[in-house]
């Protein structure tokens, strides 16, 4: 089978302001590495070799962005501007012809806001097999989360999506979507022209529900969106701590804090990310939190529970 790959990268990331100000939320550094180099490079591993990547918010940072991580990944790039947010559905529809001429029987599309280590390979294996013309890759509902559940029969079909959409039934179990499903040829070429913006999972999944054309594959791996401050932060941390492998991704383990870094004797930096070329001067504290590359502390400055972006400050304390 062959596959190509699509990271969704359009939205404008309004729960990650003022930082998405800077940068376009998949370009946001985690461990160093821009999340687009990690999402191009779980593609590449999973032996797709062309990804198209959407652009709007920010699009020529984006853009370079994408070019950079698709070099260092392997991989063929074709870049998909979006002038008005075409939503999950509509950016397969405006990408559809850079898709369909890769020759690609199915396609993996990833959410570009979310850090998932996923067996890619294993989901595209059940897609295969069920012939199915979409495939949700599902996990446990993370605890104490509150994520719209998608729930399937004991078949492993998709009946119902967020609690309305969908033809539902009896005794359905629910699961997490984290942001990665796999499609086929066929269902790229039914995407309508119409809405311009137009979701996946609302508006072309439930009418294919009905006929079990929709499945769930059920996927573990460590995964986390890194949306809103907070999760930012804990997915910087987790890689930090080893609790993500750059196995699937392509990547040594990147290190918590980046040997350009200088760190005066006298701070103290601890369960914190610090990038290349940050300066940590004398009396300077960094606890749980991220400095962006290039990032200068003033002596004294402390840094808690909070992401440090050049002269930007932002909290990562939930709620």
């Amino acid at each position: 089978m062959t596959v190509a790959g699509m990271v969704l990268c359009a939205g404008l990331g309004t729960r990650l302001r003022p930082l998405t100000g800077l940068v376009p939320k998949p370009a946001v550094p985690v461990c160093g590495v821009p999340l687009i180099r990690w999402s191009l490079g779980l593609l590449a591993g999973a032996g797709v070799r062309r990804a198209v990547v959407n652009t709007h918010h920010l699009p020529d940072a984006m853009a370079a962005a994408a070019r950079a991580a698709a070099a260092g990944a392997g991989l063929e790039l074709a870049l998909s501007p979006e002038p008005v947010i075409a939503g999950t559905g509509g950016a397969l529809r405006q990408a559809r012809g850079l898709l369909l001429d890769t020759g690609a029987d199915a396609v993996v599309v990833l959410n570009g806001d979310v850090l998932f280590d996923v067996d890619l390979g294993g989901a595209l294996a059940a897609h295969a097999a069920s012939g199915a013309l979409a495939t949700m890759v599902l996990m446990a509902m993370p605890t104490g989360a509150r994520y719209a559940a998608v729930e399937l029969d004991e078949g492993g079909r998709v009946r119902r999506i967020a609690g309305r959409s969908g033809p539902g039934g009896e005794g359905l179990t629910p699961w997490h979507f984290p942001g990665v499903h796999v499609v086929s040829r066929e269902l790229l070429e039914r995407v309508p022209a119409v809405p311009h913006e137009l979701d996946v999972n609302r508006d072309l999944y439930p009418p294919l529900m009905a006929r079990g054309l929709v499945r769930g594959v059920i996927s573990a791996g460590a995964w986390n969106d890194l949306g809103a401050p907070d999760r930012y932060l804990a997915a910087n941390l987790e890689v930090a701590a080893g609790r993500v492998s750059g196995r699937r991704f392509g990547l040594a383990p990147p290190p918590a804090i980046d040997p350009t870094a200088r760190i005066a004797p006298g701070a103290r930096v601890t369960d914190a990310v610090v990038g290349a070329g940050c300066e940590v001067p004398d009396g300077a504290r960094v606890e749980r939190a991220v400095l962006w590359p290039g990032t200068r502390l003033a002596p004294g400055e402390a840094v808690v529970d909070a992401i440090a972006a050049g002269d930007l400050r932002v909290s990562a304390t939930a709620g």
